[in-house]
C-alpha cells in the first residue's frame, strides 16, 4: 500500500500572518531607530558647537580679542565665520579668502570671485547641523547652521527694542581701525561672566532662494534673542525674496519693518530645543519652553542678570 507524502511547507495564511508580525515588529522598531540616529545627529551638532567655541577662544588667545561679527564696512566683506576658518583646521581656506573687513574700493566681496570659487562655496562640516537639510540659496554659495550672539534685541542691536533694552553681546560689528578691523570684544566686555553668557547658537538653513542660515553674509551671520528657541513668531529679513516663509518646518518669516527689524532667532531640527555654546567653551542643550526672559538675559553680556544652569 502506497503512502502520500505531503510537502512541508507555509500554507498562505501562514505567510500572511508570518508577513503581518514582521510588519508590526518593524512599525515598533522604526521610531527607535530614527530616534537612536538623532541621537547621534545632535551628538555630532554639539560637538561641532564644542569645536567652533574652542577656536574661539583660541582665536581670542591670539588676538586678545574675539572675532569681529563683520567689517566695519558691513555685511558683505566677511563674517566671523572666515576669521576662525585656521582655527578649525581650514587655514587654507582663511588663506584665501580676500578683502576680509574692506568695502568695494579695496577689494572683493563674500559674494565676488576668488572668494566664491575658493571659499564661500564650500560646505564645512563643523559648521553644519547633520539635522537640517543643506541649501545654497544663490550661485552656489552655501549655508550653514551656526551663529554668533548679537544680544537680546535685533541684528542692529537696537539700545531699545519694543521695551526690551539692550544688555550688550558678545559679538557685533567692527568698530576698530583697519588694522585691527577683524578684533571684536573680549571676555572683560563679558562681565555676567562667560558661563551665563551665550557664544554661538544654532540656527536653520532657509530653503530656496531664503537666506537664513548664510552665514557668509553679516546679515545671517548671527542670531538674537528677541524671539524663543524655535519661536512660532517670524524671522524679520528686509526682502520677500530673501524670505521664504516655512511655519510647517519651523521656519516661520516675514519682512521686516521699523518695529519688527531684521532678527534671526535660534532654530533647530532637533526635538523641543536648540544648542549652544557658552562663552566658558562649555556646550548645551536648551529647551524651546525656556521662559522668555531667562533666554534674554543668557545672550546678555551686561544685563546684570543672575541666570541659573538650564
Amino acid at each position: 500500500m502506497s503512502r502520500v507524502r505531503r510537502r512541508a511547507g507555509f500554507t498562505l495564511v501562514e505567510l500572511l500572518v508570518v508577513i503581518a508580525i514582521i510588519g508590526v515588529l518593524v512599525a515598533l522598531l522604526l521610531p527607535a531607530v530614527q530616534a537612536a540616529r538623532e541621537a547621534a545627529r545632535r551628538t555630532q551638532c554639539q560637538n561641532n558647537l564644542k569645536q567652533t567655541g574652542i577656536a574661539m577662544h583660541n582665536f581670542h588667545d591670539v588676538h586678545l580679542a574675539l572675532p569681529a561679527g563683520m567689517g566695519p564696512s558691513g555685511c558683505c566683506w566677511g563674517t566671523w565665520q572666515v576669521l576662525i576658518l585656521e582655527y578649525v583646521e581650514q587655514k587654507n581656506l582663511f588663506d584665501l579668502y580676500q578683502n576680509w573687513g574692506g568695502n568695494d574700493s579695496t577689494g572683493p566681496r563674500y559674494s565676488s570671485a576668488p572668494n566664491t570659487t575658493n571659499v564661500c562655496n564650500k560646505r564645512l562640516t563643523s559648521f553644519t547641523c547633520p539635522s537640517d537639510q543643506n541649501n545654497s540659496p544663490f550661485g552656489g554659495l552655501t549655508n550653514h547652521n551656526y551663529a554668533v550672539n548679537y544680544g537680546n534685541t535685533g541684528y542692529s542691536q537696537q539700545a531699545n527694542l519694543n521695551g526690551v533694552i539692550f544688555g550688550q553681546a558678545p559679538f557685533g560689528i567692527s568698530t576698530n581701525p583697519v588694522d585691527n578691523r577683524f578684533k571684536g570684544r573680549n571676555f572683560a566686555h563679558l562681565t555676567d561672566g562667560t558661563s551665563n553668557t551665550i557664544m554661538v547658537a544654532e540656527v536653520l538653513q532657509g530653503q530656496g532662494s531664503d537666506l537664513r542660515g548664510f552665514t557668509w553674509w553679516g546679515d545671517a551671520a548671527n542670531f538674537t534673542t528677541y524671539l524663543a528657541p524655535n519661536s512660532p513668531l517670524p524671522d524679520r529679513i528686509y526682502a520677500s525674496f530673501y524670505c521664504n516663509n516655512q511655519p510647517i518646518r519651523k521656519l516661520p518669516c516675514a519682512v521686516s519693518s521699523t518695529t519688527d527689524p531684521t532678527m534671526f532667532a535660534s532654530r533647530s531640527r532637533h526635538p523641543g530645543g536648540v544648542q549652544v555654546a557658552m562663552c566658558d567653551g562649555s556646550s548645551r542643550f536648551v529647551s524651546q519652553t525656556i521662559d522668555l526672559n531667562v533666554w534674554r538675559a543668557m545672550s546678555t553680556a551686561q544685563g546684570g542678570e543672575a541666570v541659573s544652569q538650564q
